[in-house]
């Protein structure tokens, strides 16, 4: 899936070899708009926009996977492959809507951790230091187990496969197999970054609230993921802005080693999938019209 300013288009590769196509176009809800101009509010509702989008593309691609061209899903095919759909929902688990579960759950879990070492950690500081800890482990540990599963690495493999595309334009070479296939599979501006500067911007926050009794700590941190959400994507949009500057480069490298887990190298295939999807971005981009077009022959 490749995003534009104004749409969002994704290709996938049917069972037949075809490349099928799926576009959106980006709502401009005028009260999304205002919120999106606010800081540490607008990255809310950036994930909240991503999570309705991603849905859309991910049934699209659910639905026509196996279809052919020009035939009509019948309702017990559209069931089945509703079911397909919250299956890879379920198991691509670090995708944004389950990020958001995620965030919950390994909030919660990292606290009982250190709460269990209080003896051996008693202090405020060691007790925020040690739950930090805890929660980057299990994030790591988290997405290498499930990076193993085949499924999911052949999402980490589409994943790296869009990465290069970026990267191939952003280099200013052609977008043929050859070249995407030679860039890096890592980028600045991928949500992989955000989550693990969640774990970060947490720790300093925990500064500032009290760590007992434990009832009023599980309570600060749930209360704080909002917060921590809004900061750490204005700590991703940061360290974007800085890439270009060499002495403060590194602050993104964090990021970057977490995509060593999230993407994988994609086959030539993968890439040809991605490098249509950009293509067919840019030509709804520049050409809006051909979308009805687009609409009828997905049909």
């Amino acid at each position: 899936m490749m995003g534009g300013g104004q749409h969002t288009v994704s290709a996938i590769r049917r069972n037949d070899g075809s490349i099928d196509y799926y576009y959106a176009k980006r709502v401009k809800n005028p009260t999304y708009q205002k919120m999106k101009k606010i800081p540490f509010v607008r990255g809310i509702v950036a994930l909240i926009e991503s999570a309705a989008n991603g849905s859309k593309h991910l049934q699209f691609a659910s639905d026509r996977y196996d279809v052919t061209p020009g035939e009509e899903l019948s309702k017990e095919e559209k069931e089945k492959n509703m079911s397909k759909l919250q299956l890879w929902l379920g198991v691509a688990a670090i995708g944004i809507l389950s990020f958001l579960f995620g965030k919950f759950i390994f909030t919660l879990i990292p606290i009982f951790l250190a709460n269990s070492l209080k003896s051996i950690f008693p202090s405020d500081t060691a007790q925020i230091l040690v739950e930090s800890g805890f929660k980057l482990i299990l994030l790591v540990s988290y997405i290498y187990l499930v990076s193993l599963t085949p499924i999911i690495k052949r999402v980490f493999q589409y994943h790296g496969s869009e990465h290069k595309v970026i990267n191939c334009y952003e280099n200013g070479l052609e977008l043929t197999v050859e070249n995407v296939q030679k860039q890096s599979r890592l980028h600045y501006r991928c949500g992989s970054s955000f989550m693990l500067f969640t774990v970060f911007v947490a720790m300093v926050l925990y500064f500032f609230v009290p760590t007992d009794p434990l009832w009023l700590r599980l309570v600060d941190r749930i209360l704080l993921i909002p917060v921590v959400l809004g900061i750490s994507f204005e700590v991703l949009q940061a360290t974007n802005a800085c890439r270009d500057i060499p002495i403060l480069r590194f602050l993104g490298y964090p990021g970057l080693w977490l995509q060593l887990l999230t993407t994988k190298e994609p086959q030539d295939d993968q890439v040809e999938v991605a490098i249509a999807s950009f293509k067919k971005l840019k030509e709804v981009e520049q050409n809006p019209e051909i979308i009805q077009t687009m609409n009828q022959d997905s049909n």
